[in-house]
């Protein structure tokens, strides 16, 4: 099993930053694309980002430019750094990953990945 446990999230006014974090651990070996996804009241999940094993990067229109992913493979961890934020960020944020890096290049459905973390909120006010 892999188990995902995010931290860093919180209550921030428009225009500011946080930083989320992902630690793996567990069956380390069965990670390849990590992923971050969000989930507001009331809407469906959605693909925030996701992250090659090699680093290669995609991003959800939404945050293009002001979100960036990125992971450390030698302590198991994925991160997020949210700039600029947004009321509309306003979500419960979720770690993801699986094993395979096919069709990491760009975020796809929350269905392909096996293996969550428990989320952390993240709250914008305008």
């Amino acid at each position: 099993q892999v188990q995902l446990a995010e931290s860093g999230g919180g209550s921030v006014q428009a225009g500011g930053s946080l930083r989320l974090s992902c630690a793996a651990s567990g069956y380390i070996s069965r990670i390849d694309c990590m992923g971050w996804f969000r989930q507001a009241p009331g809407k469906e999940r959605e693909g925030v980002a996701t992250i090659h094993s090699d680093g290669i990067a995609a991003y959800a229109d939404s945050v293009k430019g002001r979100f960036t992913i990125s992971r450390d493979n030698v302590k198991n961890m994925m991160y997020l750094q949210m700039n600029s934020l947004k009321p509309e960020d306003t979500a419960m944020y979720y770690c993801a990953s699986r094993l395979g890096n096919w069709n990491c290049g760009s975020v796809g459905p929350s269905t392909v990945f096996p293996y969550w973390g428990q989320g952390t909120q993240v709250t914008v006010s305008s």
